[in-house]
């Protein structure tokens, strides 16, 4: 089931949205691939990487609008994400085997791709994203 898995996204948390994407993008050389509000969940979302999603790792910059206070390192990360081909297959063979499913497959609340998220041993999240 592993070789069906690609390693898609790490997820931080930021303060503030523009300064972070020019970090990244002017210091480092990254690219803005996407950038995506969702209002009802009041949270914007941004993709910076060196190369199109599809060919490479990027890191996911979240945004949760009304946030005043800077994030503890702890606070600000959150999860990692891969790519699966068939979403509830994958959950379901791995519940069988035992895995933590704290969020079950389906859409995503406020819009966009079918998701879960898994739990490793120790409690850190994996987002696991249909990709066909």
């Amino acid at each position: 089931m592993s070789e069906n898995f690609k390693f898609l996204h790490t997820m931080i948390r930021v303060k503030d949205l523009d300064k972070s994407i020019d970090f990244y993008t002017r210091h480092l050389g990254m690219k803005l691939i996407r950038k995506n509000d969702y209002p009802s969940g009041e949270f914007t979302l941004a993709f910076v990487g060196y190369g199109d999603e599809t060919d490479n790792t990027v890191i996911e910059l979240t945004h949760n609008w009304g946030q005043e206070e800077p994030y503890d390192l702890g606070d600000a990360f959150g999860h990692l994400a891969l790519g699966v081909p068939d979403i509830y297959g994958t959950c379901e063979a791995l519940g069988k085997e035992g895995v933590s499913i704290p969020r079950p497959p389906g859409p995503m609340k406020h819009g966009g791709s079918v998701i879960a998220f898994i739990e490793d041993p120790d409690g850190y999240k994996i987002e696991l994203i249909e990709r066909k």
